[in-house]
């Protein structure tokens, strides 16, 4: 690992204004586990560090009048454990526990997992669906937009070199929306998300029929993505294997896999069709009792 220049920053206008000084030589970093592997294996090489660990606009899961806040720093472990998410947003606790060992959880955080924007992330689907916003600080201030805005491309997201994302706001009239996420990968721990995926699913009062449904992929396209062809299709239609088949058809078309070292893009179509049936039938059974 090459020399570089360490700095803490203890407040969000302090390491917006260490980014801006030193950009574009300097990163933002807290829990590392992906800045610090990469740095090791000579992918990138900063010049400057600057820790936003101790920043605490960046901190802290709450209900606030918009919806539930989480800060950028909350560790997948914490966001995992929070009976605010686990209540209020359990796919998006589900995500979180998912991710890498237990090691990685503890240090890792929702907010360096969103801004690598790795295609395979598995904060990302569950956050779509309940059409997640990012609110990020820079040198003009905050600026609020949806969270599907931030992925630009693989290791490529929306933000200035001198912005940081400071939260992520599940809007309030999304919680407690029967959600559910799943993934797939070549092992059952440890491991990378061969896709990964998400639904939101609301029906009509007997349940027989979709009234709507928020569908995300992971691992499937440069970014997450939402599969909008599979979500038009389930609008009005009967809760049927038939139609959740199709729907998992749609979705697959909507995503552009590739193939790699770990699995084939006709394997991650076949994948997305299953994962597509059971996000959904996951949301349905989270449903309360009618």
């Amino acid at each position: 690992m090459k020399h570089f220049e360490y700095f803490s920053a203890h407040s969000a206008e302090e390491a917006v204004a260490l980014l801006q000084k030193y950009s574009p030589d300097a990163l933002p970093i807290a829990g590392g586990t992906e800045l610090l592997v990469r740095m090791k294996q000579n992918l990138i090489h900063p010049k400057v560090l600057v820790d936003i660990t101790h920043v605490p606009e960046f901190q802290g899961i709450a209900l606030t009048e918009d919806g539930l806040r989480i800060g950028s720093l909350v560790t997948h472990a914490e966001v995992a454990a929070s009976p605010l998410v686990r209540q209020y947003a359990p796919a998006v606790a589900a995500a979180s526990g998912s991710v890498g060992a237990v090691q990685t959880r503890n240090l890792g955080t929702l907010g360096g997992n969103l801004v690598s924007c790795v295609p395979s992330i598995d904060s990302a689907p569950a956050l779509l669906v309940l059409e997640a916003q990012a609110v990020v600080f820079g040198v003009n201030g905050r600026r609020q937009f949806p969270l599907t805005e931030l992925f630009v491309g693989p290791r490529c997201s929306s933000l200035t070199p001198a912005e940081l994302l400071e939260a992520v706001i599940i809007p309030r009239h999304n919680l407690g929306k029967p959600a559910c996420f799943s993934k797939f990968g070549r092992r059952k721990a440890l491991t990378i998300a061969l896709v990964n995926a998400a639904a939101c699913v609301e029906t009509n009062p007997e349940r027989t029929h979709f009234s709507q449904v928020r569908l995300a992929l992971g691992a499937v396209a440069p970014t997450p993505i939402r599969a909008y062809t599979a979500e038009a299709y389930l609008a009005g239609k009967p809760v049927a294997q038939e139609v959740l088949l199709e729907a998992g058809r749609l979705a697959a078309e909507d995503a552009k896999p590739i193939d790699d070292f770990r699995a084939s893009a006709e394997y991650r179509r076949h994948l997305i069709g299953v994962l597509t049936r059971r996000v959904i039938e996951g949301a349905l059974a989270g449903m309360p009792k009618v």
